[in-house]
């Protein structure tokens, strides 16, 4: 018997399938051109990608009973982040802003009043990330909100690949072999939150929950996670979901 056992290789999904299948079906143009932008194949070291880091405020943690509020998108390389292209998003949420999620994210009744809906934001943010693969903290806000609010305002869905760096730091903090060592002496799991995450590597503290700071705080974590466990040359479809 060998020393060791291999283990199974991960299932990579086919993106760009998907993207190329979207872009012949969807009606609407905005989300035609998104799609035809594509994104990299699998197999492509993710220090050839152009990426952009995307974050999100909401009204609350459900897409489908909750809406958009900010949205924060900073285009990056793994050498450089290209702040002068960022961009921020406004808009007002079709549902009323509760107590607590204007403590979460400060923003108020008044800031929203005068903000356009998301339909009005759709189609520069679409271009903004088109071409790009995106990088989130969580992927489970970014990508479900943006779906529901995509068949809300267009009719038609909005699925993509991302990059989630609470997935990466769960991979070494909550899922290997020393994390099942600490659950098993009862110890506390290691916060794999966006702010404690940065912290391990030594990246400055910003203020949380602003969309804008927050991609911001997104992109050099990742620049740092490559950097620190992985390298350039790892294959895209290792890290993206």
């Amino acid at each position: 018997m060998p020393p060791y056992r291999l283990m199974p290789q991960r299932s990579l999904p086919d993106w760009p399938g998907y993207l190329a299948a979207r872009a012949g079906e969807a009606s609407r143009p905005e989300l035609a051109r998104y799609f035809a932008a594509g994104c990299p194949p699998p197999e492509i070291p993710i220090g050839e990608v152009p990426l952009v880091a995307l974050d999100m405020e909401t009204t609350g943690l459900d897409a489908r009973r909750h809406d958009i509020v900010s949205i924060g998108l900073v285009p990056f390389t793994l050498e450089r982040i290209h702040w002068a292209e960022r961009r921020y998003w406004l808009v007002r949420p079709t549902r009323t802003l509760s107590s607590e999620s204007i403590t979460f994210h400060h923003i108020t009744h008044s800031e929203i009043a005068e903000a356009p809906d998301l339909a009005a934001v759709l189609p520069d943010l679409l271009e903004a990330m088109a071409g790009r693969l995106a990088v989130v903290h969580f992927r489970h806000i970014e990508r479900p909100f943006l779906d529901e609010a995509a068949k809300s305002r267009l009719g038609e869905g909005l699925r993509f690949p991302v990059i989630d760096t609470m997935s990466l730091e769960a991979r070494r903090h909550r899922l290997s072999l020393w994390a099942r060592f600490r659950r098993w002496m009862r110890r506390p799991p290691v916060s794999i939150r966006l702010g404690d995450s940065r912290a391990r590597y030594g990246l400055p503290a910003y203020q949380g929950h602003h969309a804008l700071l927050d991609a911001l705080a997104t992109a050099e974590l990742f620049q740092a996670q490559i950097a620190t466990h992985y390298r350039p040359q790892v294959a895209v479809g290792e890290l993206w979901s």
